[in-house]
């Protein structure tokens, strides 16, 4: 018999029961993923082994440079949830302070480990400058904004002769050398590349579960509510601006590196739309998404290379088939697929 004004609980135990059974799945998915983490890190150590050109091998090293780069905006639009159009501007910076530190057109060559911070910071404070006025703006609106800071970025890289020297670009960029050791072969420099990306993944892995990382994901869900919770949003987002920038200087250091020359035509707003399509089709806030959507944007093209006068149209036609079979991006995150999977139920 129910007594009037008393709720009614069917299974008292029900809330208990699911959180036990949850927490039993995420028990058994461990070991799985490191598994997977294991094997996959082994077959990316060995990708010089069994890749016989220096060609294929400089390809690799190109995909780490946008795995860098994806995992980076991945903060930004993924965990955050803020549309950054611009991100490319964050690169052209990191790479374009490498090469005034570290070649005869200024007559600099410090260190590698002295400029490596430095490639992370000047982007960080960038994006920090550009943040505090304008991470107010939400959508569409934050969208124009940051796609208007990248290209204001690049007619500057692109004006300015006697600073970067202007569409020429600046070469003879230092070979990258750490306690005298030189990264000069495509081989070397991949490893590196590699022991990059590694960390990178730590890093956004560790961010992820932090409160910080919480905190990006109730911004991203509902700023408002996040708000209401006493959350500092604007301060938030400042942060993951700020560490999706960083994380983009250092890619661009890799690049400027590897390819001891940079010009403005490397940092176009195409890049930015390329690294966002990787996010996209990846998974939005998935790390292994972001590496496997830079994978197949990196690989694909060169794949379809035989066929080089129908290759963007094949191109194209593979993206809009992949994203609509799957929406949500061929490794997306849990809380992700939850999303659209509700959607779609209703």
């Amino acid at each position: 018999m129910n007594v009037p004004g008393e709720s009614v609980v069917s299974d008292p135990a029900g809330p208990v029961r699911r959180a036990w059974s949850e927490a039993k799945g995420i028990a058994a998915l461990r070991p799985m993923r490191m598994t997977s983490l294991v094997v996959f890190a082994a077959a990316a150590a060995t990708v010089p082994l069994w890749v016989g050109s220096n060609y294929l091998i400089r390809v690799a090293v190109v995909a780490c440079i946008y795995i860098m780069l994806s995992l980076g905006l991945n903060i930004v639009v993924g965990f955050c949830g803020l549309l950054d159009l611009g991100y490319v501007a964050f690169y052209a910076i990191g790479a374009y302070t490498y090469a005034f530190l570290a070649s005869p057109h200024f007559g600099l060559h410090l260190p590698w480990l002295v400029i490596l911070p430095l490639c992370a910071l000047v982007p960080a404070i960038f994006g920090i400058l550009l943040g505090t006025p304008t991470l107010r703006l939400r959508g569409d609106y934050l969208a124009i904004v940051t796609l208007g800071f990248g290209e204001i970025v690049r007619l500057f890289i692109n004006n300015l002769d006697r600073l970067t020297n202007g569409p020429k670009g600046i070469a003879n960029l230092d070979t990258v050398s750490i306690a005298g050791f030189k990264f000069g072969s495509p081989t070397r420099y991949y490893y590196l590349a590699l022991v990059f990306v590694a960390l990178m993944v730590v890093a956004i892995r560790r961010l992820g579960d932090s409160r910080i990382g919480r905190a990006w994901g109730a911004i991203r869900e509902d700023e408002l509510a996040a708000k209401a919770m006493g959350l500092n949003t604007h301060s938030l987002k400042l942060r993951a601006f700020a560490t999706g920038a960083a994380f983009a200087g250092i890619a661009g250091l890799m690049f400027a590196g590897f390819q001891s020359f940079v010009s403005p035509e490397s940092f176009t707003f195409g890049e930015s739309v390329i690294i966002f399509c990787m996010i996209t089709l990846g998974g939005m806030g998935s790390i292994p998404g972001a590496i496997l959507g830079s994978l197949v944007l990196v690989i694909l093209p060169e794949v379809l290379r035989p066929v080089a006068d129908y290759r963007y149209l094949l191109y194209g036609l593979l993206l809009i088939l992949v994203m609509t079979m799957r929406p949500q991006g061929l490794w997306p995150n849990k809380q992700r697929r939850r999303e659209l999977t509700e959607r779609a139920e209703r």
